[in-house]
């Protein structure tokens, strides 16, 4: 393992460089041959991970659960209710000792204004690698696995290629903003053209387009924001339709419910499909809302990588794990 990555903390793409980004998906695919050929990779044996989840999961939880199990290691699946947590004790002192029981630390706090900061204030004090599963404003974890998907169906060198971010319609759950702000980061990152599609009201934070736009211009790519689902469409060879919060725009949950009522045509179905290329490509992060947010026929077409997407998540967090533990 190359050693300078040890003990890194994991929060956020934009603190990794590109090259750690890229030895990140390198050691993710070592390890995911490893998986389908059933040859023994026990790189963290007797190693801990305390995973604390302030709210319930599938991929994420079994991901990590799963790849440390394979890795040779356990780990704790934690709720607030399991720790002191739930009764005030604050991230600091949660940090301090649990980072003296195990090696490694990741969180899942989506609490909108809170959850970032809980994670941060955690990685301040902790002595051992801090993983984000998901935050208010950042999925990282999501966002590796998309990009090695992406990579796996198109090749490296990406450049040329489009991903439509767009939002979509999903009625009385307001999502977090983390997987379409990590996405946008990361792919633009990768030599993708990126455009974001969403409502006006669907915005998402400023800080995170300008780091977008940023990397664009580094890359000598584009990065563009519209309002048109069938703009974004048109030409892409990846589509990223998922639904997200007004948070931005409006935080209160009442009214942010309401804003979502306005537009139920956001939909990904076949006739959008059709305005991309021949050979693109349907991504989700999963959970969809099947007949809202995607048809059925996309979701369960030839188009649709949502379960390579899925599979991805368990490589990922062990090449993730392999290297900070």
């Amino acid at each position: 393992m190359s050693k300078p990555m040890r003990g890194r903390h994991f929060i956020d793409t934009q603190e990794w460089s590109d090259r750690e980004i890229e030895l990140l998906i390198e050691t993710s695919a070592d390890l995911k041959r490893k998986f389908h050929r059933d040859e023994p990779h026990a790189l963290l044996r007797d190693r801990t991970l305390f995973m604390l989840f302030f709210e319930q999961s599938t991929r994420t939880r079994n991901s990590f659960e799963a790849g440390m199990t394979q890795l040779g290691g356990h780990a704790h699946d934690l709720t607030p209710e399991k720790l002191q947590v739930s009764h005030g004790e604050t991230a600091k002192d949660t940090a301090l000792v649990l980072s003296r029981y195990g090696h490694g630390i990741a969180i899942r706090n989506c609490d909108w204004g809170k959850g970032n900061t809980f994670i941060r204030d955690v990685a301040a004090i902790s002595r051992v690698p801090v993983i984000n599963m998901q935050c208010d404003r950042y999925h990282p974890c999501q966002a590796v696995a998309d990009l090695m998907t992406v990579r796996e169906k198109f090749g490296a060198d990406l450049r040329g290629r489009r991903i439509a971010v767009t939002w979509t319609y999903a009625p009385n759950y307001v999502r977090p903003l983390s997987v379409p702000q990590s996405e946008i980061l990361i792919m633009t990152r990768a030599g993708l053209d990126v455009v974001l599609a969403h409502p006006p009201e669907f915005r998402l934070e400023p800080e995170i387009l300008a780091q977008a736009a940023a990397n664009a211009a580094r890359m000598g790519t584009r990065f563009e924001v519209v309002d048109d689902m069938d703009a974004a469409f048109t030409g892409a060879s990846v589509v990223y339709p998922k639904s997200w919060g007004c948070l931005v725009h409006e935080p209160r949950r009442e009214a942010a419910v309401k804003t979502i009522e306005k537009y139920p045509g956001w939909i990904c179905d076949e006739r959008r499909m059709r305005l991309a290329r021949p050979e693109a490509i349907y991504m989700h992060p999963l959970p969809a809302s099947r007949g809202l947010e995607v048809a059925d026929a996309v979701i369960d077409g030839p188009q649709s990588a949502v379960w390579d997407q899925a599979e991805n998540r368990l490589h990922t967090a062990k090449g993730l794990m392999a290297l900070t533990m």
